[in-house]
């Protein structure tokens, strides 16, 4: 432990990497038209370039935990920034889209074993009172992320290179590196266990597979041999790692947990409300640039209120929040969260500016400072005690899956609404239809979502875990806690998170 201001050098190490990793979504949303123009990616290429990042850090988010348990949280969690930083450096190197892909995906990799190692690292470092300031402050980096990821990356786009979205993150790195050699306590879990790596290959392939089955089939078709054949290895992937979960002794997901009502669709409004929320403002960025001719730190701009929304909300409703049964703010947010681009499409038209979505962002941001606090804590709630640092792991993973698999779907989406308008994709007309038809869509699903928690979810305040002093974990997953605490936890791709 460390005594006076020191102590909280620890803080300042673990919420750097934090905001770096979670920066890294939304940084690259405003470069995207660069990166298409000086890479002639095509639009496929650029939905990579998103998703593989969200998509890696699902995947291996929960062995990521298992092995921080292992072999010392510290070490992964320094393992982890030396990935990013080399990974970040291939990025800023690639001398095409296919390198920059695959370094995008090693980035996923470095980030997941530092987001899984962060909460630990704090429960490890904080006792008391301090431990519930740190956990305010990291949970903030959330929002701090979220308002100026876009506008950062706007910025080096528009006044250094696109390249210098990733090359920032080796000063950073190497700042965030030798705060945590000379200050970040090493802890460990439970060294008895061990990792999953079966039940982990088999979670992979089917996020991989049936992430690029979604993308295949928007682009060849539902019926094209490669596309049938990704969404096939997919499923068999999917029955292999639940024939192992349910025979291991220890899985990294109990599927036990699935059979309760409320913790089964608390995951599943931990997947879609990421997918409606975050993602389609990669086609809003690409909109206000490409149609609009928005430069790219305008183009950061237009996207700020969705953040700003949430940012204040978190800050000032955060405390009464948690008073409340779950379903309420969950429930209540994910409606507001649909409101938003429901409103889009009633407002958009080929003649509209930018300004014309601010509002449907702005409620939008409201929902997702009311929803997203609260949505880590009630899935403890959900699940039992002993099962809590599961809980967390997989609400969290779900969490990164909904964005990669948003990311598909809505791209899906965009790429039939231009063609349904019978447009080019470089027409204002084209690009108009698509955002209107992804806007529908991640509407819609909201809503249900919202509804659907309404329905179902009847945890009461009470029921959520009272905080504990142990910093221990269960099946590598992420640590219990304290309650209100874990639900300040930011999206990746909240933007994101």
């Amino acid at each position: 432990m460390h005594n006076g201001r020191n102590r909280w050098w620890p803080l300042v190490a673990i919420t750097l990497g934090n905001f770096m990793l979670l920066v890294d979504v939304t940084i690259v949303n405003t470069a995207l038209p660069r990166i298409a123009d000086g890479l002639h990616a095509s639009f496929t290429s650029l939905q990579w370039v998103m998703d593989i990042y969200a998509l890696a850090l699902a995947a291996l988010l929960m062995v990521a935990g298992s092995a921080a348990d292992l072999f010392g949280r510290r070490k992964l969690y320094l393992a982890g920034f030396a990935v990013f930083a080399l990974a970040s450096l291939a990025c800023g190197l690639a001398p095409d889209e296919g390198v920059l892909i695959a370094a995008r995906a090693v980035q996923g990799l470095g980030a997941a074993a530092m987001f899984a190692t962060n909460t630990p690292l704090l429960m490890a470092a904080y006792q008391g009172r301090d431990r519930g300031v740190a956990f305010g402050v990291w949970g903030g980096t959330g929002g701090a992320a979220a308002a100026v990821g876009p506008v950062l990356g706007g910025v080096l786009t528009q006044y250094v290179d696109w390249r210098a979205i990733f090359l920032v993150n080796l000063p950073l790195t190497a700042v965030a590196v030798w705060i945590t050699l000379r200050s970040v306590p090493e802890s460990h879990g439970d060294r008895t266990g061990r990792i999953d790596w079966p039940g982990a290959g088999a979670f992979t392939l089917c996020a991989g597979a049936l992430t690029y089955g979604l993308m295949r089939g928007g682009e060849e078709g539902w019926t094209e041999s490669g596309t049938l054949l990704s969404l096939a290895v997919a499923l068999l992937a999917l029955v292999v790692f639940v024939a192992v979960e349910r025979r291991t002794d220890q899985p990294l997901l109990d599927l036990k947990l699935l059979r309760r009502p409320a913790f089964a669709v608390l995951m599943a409004a931990a997947l879609l409300l990421q997918a409606a929320a975050f993602p389609y403002l990669t086609y809003v960025g690409l909109w206000v640039q490409n149609i609009l001719g928005l430069s790219p730190v305008m183009g950061g701009v237009a996207v700020l209120p969705m953040a700003a929304a949430s940012m204040a909300v978190g800050m000032f409703g955060g405390r009464f929040l948690h008073r409340l049964a779950p379903q309420l703010p969950i429930g209540i947010g994910l409606l507001l969260i649909g409101a938003g681009p429901l409103l889009h499409v009633l407002l958009l038209d080929d003649g509209s500016g930018w300004g014309v979505l601010v509002p449907g962002l702005l409620i939008s941001g409201v929902g997702i400072g009311v929803a997203m606090p609260v949505l880590v804590s009630a899935a403890l709630g959900a699940a039992p005690p002993q099962r809590a640092g599961m809980a967390s792991g997989a609400v969290n993973t779900f969490r990164q899956l909904g964005y990669a698999f948003g990311i598909a779907i809505l791209g899906t989406v965009f790429t039939q609404g231009v063609r349904s308008a019978g447009a080019h994709a470089d027409s204002g007309a084209g690009y108009v239809a698509g955002l209107s038809r992804v806007s529908l869509v991640a509407g819609i699903v909201a809503v249900l979502t919202g509804l659907l928690v309404l329905a179902v979810v009847r945890n009461r305040p009470a029921d959520r875990p009272a905080p504990v002093t142990a910093d221990t974990t269960d099946s590598g997953a992420a640590p219990k806690a304290p309650a209100g605490t874990a639900g300040a936890e930011p999206p990746v791709g909240a933007h994101r998170g």
